[in-house]
């Protein structure tokens, strides 16, 4: 089946990465890796940090060619100048695509767009103690003051509210953690809502970037940050996937979406 991604839609595909193990499978990612590729998984130390390089190598490149009349292993990639992937201009079937991958212990995700930035970030939320003292020395004050007020047992997860919101934006931005996360807030309105706050505003509707952050298998966490292309809410198309095997609709629990 071939995508298309129509102006009002992000979409965003899941590998559960423990899942696959199916040798002959495995193979054949490896054959869809570069020489770059080849290199810089074989720097991985511990053999569950090289399976996981090698199956969101193999995602980017398969659902990348669902959108574009590239074979999975003739894309090529450039870095931005925050070192920030991005599809090579020879990629002339390509223009307009943009993509974002991130990945956290047995999850990697990745974010397809046309005509619009946009940045992706995951965390599973059980694997470690969320590092409290972060929020504290570069959350925004607002922030950090709203998560000192929660109980005790209830921080740790808030912690990884406000982080992978505010990743997302600032992958969206191309900008990653050279973009100081005290210069922005992340707010949760009521049960369903999230707004971005620079500079003090809370930017609402006018903002031009969406957010949405979905739960998925209860311990991953996932928000996605992408750029308006015109009025109205764009719609976040969700796909569950095995690259070169099998996919399906992903059944995630949204969390939050801004306005």
């Amino acid at each position: 089946m071939t995508f298309e991604v129509p102006p009002h839609d992000v979409h965003v595909w899941c590998a559960f990465c423990d899942e696959i193990r199916d040798e002959a499978l495995l193979e054949a990612y490896e054959r869809l890796l570069s020489a770059d590729e080849r290199e810089r998984r074989s720097r991985f130390v511990f053999p569950r940090d090289r399976h996981r390089f090698l199956v969101t190598r193999a995602l980017v490149r398969t659902v990348l060619s669902r959108y574009a009349d590239v074979a999975p292993a003739d894309w090529t990639f450039v870095a931005d100048t925050h070192g920030r992937p991005e599809i090579a201009p020879r990629h002339a079937r390509a223009a307009g695509l943009f993509f974002n991958v991130s990945h956290t212990p047995g999850l990697v995700v990745l974010g397809v767009g046309c005509g619009r930035p946009l940045g992706v970030d995951t965390e599973h939320v059980r694997s470690r103690q969320a590092p409290l003292g972060v929020a504290e020395r570069f959350f925004a004050p607002a922030e950090a003051a709203a998560l000192r007020a929660l109980p005790e047992a209830d921080q740790s997860r808030r912690f990884f509210e406000y982080w992978t919101v505010k990743e997302s934006y600032a992958k969206a931005r191309s900008l990653g953690l050279s973009l100081p996360l005290r210069d922005f807030a992340v707010q949760f309105i009521g049960d369903r809502g999230v707004a971005l706050s620079v500079d003090g505003e809370v930017a609402g509707a006018a903002s031009p970037w969406q957010l949405w952050q979905f739960s998925v298998a209860e311990d991953h966490l996932v928000a996605v940050c992408a750029g308006r292309t015109g009025p109205g809410q764009a719609r976040l198309v969700l796909r569950r996937v095995v690259p070169m095997q099998a996919e399906e609709d992903l059944d995630a629990r949204e969390l939050r979406t801004s306005e």
